[in-house]
């Protein structure tokens, strides 16, 4: 078999998966597409370890021990990467990028420092920060 079949397929399957990080939203469709990525550089590792052992006198398999690493490694990745959409799916509610873009944001605008939507610190407004502020539902709904 020649190099180009599995080489070409390597670049649909990386492509996929660079259209896939790009275009979608969802976490998890995201974490899919690079695992779509990586194994078309564990298809191409495979493929030219193949074709240069074939050359080679001494065959050493390094492209097949790389890919295993790889593959061990996405395993990890992907479990520590669901773990991570799983938890902020709790947090949030939702696995949508865009809306998880800004988590430092609170509603309305509101920094985690106590910022307003203009930037400008709530209290230099001549209003109270207690009593207007994002958190306020929060200490209604305590006392």
């Amino acid at each position: 078999m020649h190099l180009a079949y599995p080489a070409v397929l390597s670049v649909l399957l990386f492509c996929t998966g660079l259209y896939g990080v790009l275009a979608r939203r969802n976490a998890i469709l995201v974490l899919m597409s690079v695992e779509l990525m990586l194994n078309a550089v564990n298809l191409n590792l495979v493929a030219f370890d193949v074709w240069l052992s074939r050359t080679a006198e001494e065959t050493l398999h390094s492209g097949q021990a790389l890919t295993l690493f790889i593959i061990a490694i996405a395993a990890a990745e992907i479990g520590i990467g669901l773990a991570i959409v799983l938890a902020v799916h709790r947090n949030r509610g939702t696995a949508d990028i865009d809306k998880l873009r800004d988590t430092a944001e609170g509603p309305d605008g509101y920094g985690p420092d106590g910022d307003g939507p203009d930037g400008k610190d709530s209290d230099s407004a001549g209003t109270d920060a207690a009593a207007t502020g994002p958190g306020t539902e929060k200490a209604e709904a305590t006392a």
